[in-house]
């Protein structure tokens, strides 16, 4: 049985242990790669170091800044994408008090000499309470190996990122679009935007789950993504 190409795109922050259950559940049916977004400065940059790096033809899943990185990426190469699966992220662009708020997270990480405590202070905004601590651990050592320097240049180029609401209408392929209930960060409205704007779009809540379902809910976010391969 042939594998399906998979590229998965980690979030702010984050690198391939965001996706680590997927990746071990899914090893039979997909040949994964994880795309490499810490040593960029720009959204588009990101993407073109991913093209160059995946498959020729592949399903694409990202979350969060891996979701702006996605739709960078069907702006570019669009004929190379076979699917795509959108996780706990956002068509628009930053709104003026979400820069606001990222550049007070930039001065504090460069202000601070304890990047492990700031990030553990962030968990109450990515996870769901009552949550297993070993997901907030994870969230956290995953902070740690990207390291304030990746941080801050993630941060920025997210501020930067292109409005992709005008490109919706472009994408033809299968799309899944999926967000925990309990999203603080890019609640379920904003996944319903994205969905009703990708024609066929199937749109799933991930229940007891906030911003990081494939750690929070990964047997459900699993099957999701499963689905979505063989569908």
């Amino acid at each position: 049985m042939s594998r399906s190409p998979l590229v998965l795109l980690p979030g702010l922050a984050c690198d391939a242990g965001l996706w680590a259950p997927q990746i071990a559940a899914l090893a039979g049916v997909a040949d994964i790669t994880v795309g490499d977004t810490l040593q960029d400065f720009t959204i588009p940059d990101m993407a073109r170091r991913i093209l160059a790096a995946a498959p020729i033809r592949f399903a694409l899943a990202g979350l969060s800044m891996g979701g702006y990185l996605a739709f960078e990426i069907m702006r570019q190469a669009p004929e190379r994408v076979l699917r795509l699966a959108l996780f706990d992220t956002s068509a628009r662009p930053d709104t003026a008090e979400q820069t606001a708020f990222r550049k007070t997270s930039i001065a504090a990480v460069e202000e601070s000499d304890d990047y492990e405590d700031l990030s553990r202070k962030s968990l109450p905004m990515l996870i769901a309470p009552g949550s297993d601590p070993e997901v907030g651990n994870a969230a956290v050592a995953m902070a740690l190996r990207v390291g304030p320097a990746t941080y801050i240049r993630q941060q920025q180029a997210i501020i930067a990122r292109a409005d992709s609401r005008p490109t919706l209408a472009t994408i033809t392929v299968p799309t899944l679009v999926a967000v925990g209930e309990l999203d603080l960060l890019t609640p379920p409205p904003l996944a319903h935007e994205i969905a009703d704007g990708i024609k066929g779009a199937k749109l799933e809540i991930i229940p007891q789950a906030a911003h990081l379902p494939t750690l929070e809910q990964p047997l459900a976010t699993t099957r999701l993504l499963h689905g979505w391969l063989n569908g």
